[in-house]
């Protein structure tokens, strides 16, 4: 098989696959809803908008196209194989952003509930009710908000469930609201009053953390200039009619080099990396 006919396997199987995951969601909408196949027209904003899902949550596989132009352009399986090493570690990157994007959505819904259900208690519904109102308008229990509920309808122990909603990452302000509801049942204090101080703190922290992104920002700029750099000097290599893929995946200097380099790029990348989240969790 040349490299030619493995290129564009390659580049031909995310097309077939979206078009595979496209077909079946319009199948499963049409049994879903059973209409008959000639109204499917119908269904083509449901089955758009799951494609493009599916394309978002696959970004990964994007570094295979990529190595294929790149072993077309260099005449090597070489690139081929580093994109195949790429779709894991980019699939898992991906996965960690993903993972942090909805656990700091988690906490800005908790400090929604402490600021609603504060509001609901000073316009006087009982803290049963207040929370149940609030918990159904921000979703900030998630899986938990079931049994929250039905704890605070029914004389459960609302702390505890409360508790153990806090547990998931990025809702540990739960605790503080279990704390809060824990004094005010038992020593009588106001739940609105604690409530309004969670929710300061808890905004005071997010403010923070939201400031020393901004200062960091510079150094990630840095980061991904130090990522693209390599790149530029191929490029710049090829405008000067250098040909370096040909010298770097076709010699044996140009293969030592390639393997030192990628080493060396990738160790620096992730040490500049880690010290700029080190920054962040100061």
């Amino acid at each position: 098989m040349t490299m030619t006919t493995v290129a564009a396997v390659l580049c031909a199987a995310p097309v077939l696959w979206w078009t595979a995951v496209r077909e079946r969601a319009l199948r499963r909408a049409r049994l879903v809803l059973a209409l008959p196949g000639g109204t499917g027209a119908l269904l083509r904003p449901v089955a758009a908008g799951r494609w493009w899902e599916a394309v978002r949550g696959r970004r990964e596989w994007w570094c295979l196209p990529v190595a294929a132009v790149c072993a077309l352009l260099g005449a090597s399986p070489l690139p081929l194989l580093a994109g195949a090493v790429a779709v894991p570690l980019m699939g898992r990157r991906l996965r960690a952003a993903r993972a942090r994007r909805e656990r700091e959505a988690r906490a800005d819904r908790v400090v929604d509930l402490c600021g609603a259900v504060a509001g609901e208690l000073r316009a006087g519904w009982q803290p049963a009710q207040a929370l149940a109102f609030a918990a159904r308008t921000t979703g900030a229990l998630g899986g938990e908000e079931a049994a929250v509920l039905a704890a605070a309808r029914f004389g459960g122990d609302v702390p505890e469930t409360l508790r153990r909603a806090g547990r998931r990452d990025g809702a540990d302000g739960l605790a503080g609201m279990a704390a809060c509801w824990q004094v005010a049942v038992d020593g009588g204090a106001g739940l609105a009053t604690g409530l309004d101080r969670l929710e300061a703190a808890l905004r005071a922290h997010r403010d923070q953390r939201e400031r020393l992104r901004a200062q960091l920002a510079g150094a990630w700029a840095t980061v991904a200039v130090l990522a693209v750099l390599p790149v530029a000097g191929l490029g710049l290599g090829a405008a000067l009619g250098a040909r370096p893929l040909r010298v770097l995946l076709h010699t044996p200097a140009g293969l030592g080099c390639l393997l030192v380099g990628g080493v060396l790029e990738a160790v620096g990348l992730w040490w500049a990396a880690r010290i700029v989240r080190g920054g962040e969790r100061l």
